[in-house]
């Protein structure tokens, strides 16, 4: 019996006897027609029902399930580090505001010694800001350290030297 995944029905089949028996380009036209019907090997035609088994369904959910855990774990970090990020560059702009706030007053007004405060920044972070000013002859050392602290201990350290 001719059969193709039901793709071929009964007016097809005496269309082909017809055909067989007619002339040669009723003949050819249709062999062209059936050419572009799926066959039993290249047309994707399946003699069982469509769908997963039930191994196919595991195995793919184990990969999902994989990748998916790895995906947490990155995000995790990612997460950490912009963190680390957004507290360091809030730390450079505490350091380079008081190197400034120093620079502007005259140099014979830059007392000498070791200060600090408190600063709290806009991430919910406490840092503490010292600053250090010591002058040899006509230079004036200033060093400005902000530390905070997160997981861990942090810490930056500028430093600027002023002419008279």
């Amino acid at each position: 019996m001719l059969q193709c995944c039901g793709t071929i029905g009964l007016i097809e089949f005496v269309e082909f006897i017809e055909f067989m028996m007619g002339n040669n380009s009723k003949r050819n036209q249709w062999f062209d027609t059936m050419m572009e019907l799926p066959t039993l090997t290249g047309g994707g035609c399946r003699t069982h029902a469509d769908g997963f088994t039930l191994i196919e369904v595991l195995i793919a959910m184990v990969i999902l399930s994989v990748s998916l855990l790895a995906l947490a774990g990155l995000m995790v970090t990612t997460t950490k580090s912009n963190s680390y990020g957004n507290h360091l560059t809030e730390a450079s702009i505490f350091a380079r505001d008081k190197l400034e706030e120093l620079r502007a007053i005259r140099w014979e007004n830059i007392t000498e010694g070791i200060n600090t405060e408190q600063r709290s920044g806009s991430t919910g972070i406490d840092y503490t800001r010292k600053w250090d000013v010591n002058t040899k002859g006509s230079l004036k050392t200033i060093t400005v350290s902000i530390s905070w602290k997160d997981r861990v201990d942090h810490s930056i350290k500028l430093i600027s030297v002023l002419s008279e």
